[in-house]
């Protein structure tokens, strides 16, 4: 029966490359936004995948994936970015019933607390590895370190890990509310919670620190973008630069809507709204 509905998946999946193509608001941002940077998408593909199937009355109920690769050029540069979108359907009598995209819920709890600063911990020389933190990226983009916790909302776990796998220093533990550690499937808010994570990189004057920067084109590999899709102070979203376009601009990686190589400015975001406010962080070497 699965090998059936696995079937029927993929013949929905080529419906709704059709019906995006055709008039989604998402696809139509991505196109203005392709226009802007003198880029294009030369293919699409996308591949459907069952993560769960159970059978309810007379209708199977599923929760799947679409595994999307766009193959984009700018310039003479080709690059691929990827998007995981998780769907939700029923289909009765192998026909559809009802299929809808997931929501994807930034918001997480705690998300309003501030982090102490900590100044009171020994001098330690450290340097930040760029490379490494962006293979860590690479490596896990669309899957999940067991050495770690898991969350709903995974973007700042995400970028703390990869942070860490590039060198960046701890410190803090055991206090929640200050410094940035992760320890004994224990953590800091700032490890986790993106407005906490932040706040964290605007103040942080020992460990882990950061630089901001006013224009995209400043960040390098290995940096931090904090995004506030309501323009209401309070950020949802963190990303990491994992590469740039023909014009220097930032690529991202991302958890929670996984994403690789996506364009900084999330502008084809179902978060998306006009009053997005960006926090361009470049993180420092320098003594803890």
């Amino acid at each position: 029966m699965r090998k059936q509905l696995q079937g029927v998946l993929e013949r929905r999946v080529k419906e709704i490359v059709g019906e995006r193509k055709a008039k989604d608001e998402q696809v139509i941002r991505k196109k203005e936004t392709m226009a802007k940077r003198n880029a294009e998408i030369v293919k699409t593909t996308a591949v459907g995948n069952i993560i769960h199937a159970e059978r309810k009355n007379d209708e199977h109920h599923l929760i799947y994936q679409i595994h999307w690769k766009h193959y984009i050029k700018q310039r003479g540069l080709f690059y691929i970015e990827e998007e995981i979108e998780r769907r939700e359907a029923a289909f009765k009598h192998q026909r559809l019933a009802a299929d809808n995209e997931l929501p994807i819920k930034y918001a997480e709890s705690m998300q309003s607390r501030m982090v102490k600063e900590n100044r009171d911990f020994g001098m330690e020389r450290y340097s930040y590895d760029r490379l490494k933190a962006v293979q860590y990226a690479e490596r896990w983009w669309n899957d999940y370190n067991p050495a770690y916790e898991k969350f709903d909302v995974d973007c700042t776990n995400y970028v703390s890990q990869c942070l860490f796998a590039g060198g960046a220093p701890m410190r803090g533990y055991p206090d929640r509310t200050k410094g940035w550690w992760y320890r004994n499937r224990n953590w800091s808010y700032s490890w986790s919670v993106a407005n906490a994570l932040k706040v964290y990189l605007e103040h942080s004057t020992a460990g882990l620190r950061a630089a901001e920067v006013q224009d995209p084109r400043e960040l390098q590999p290995g940096d931090i973008i904090c995004y506030d899709f309501q323009g209401d102070g309070r950020y949802d979203h963190n990303t990491i630069v994992t590469g740039e376009d023909a014009d220097g601009m930032p690529l991202v990686n991302a958890h929670t809507y996984n994403s690789r190589m996506r364009y900084w400015a999330y502008e084809d975001s179902s978060a998306y709204t006009p009053n997005i406010q960006y926090k361009l962080f470049h993180i420092l070497d320098g003594q803890s």
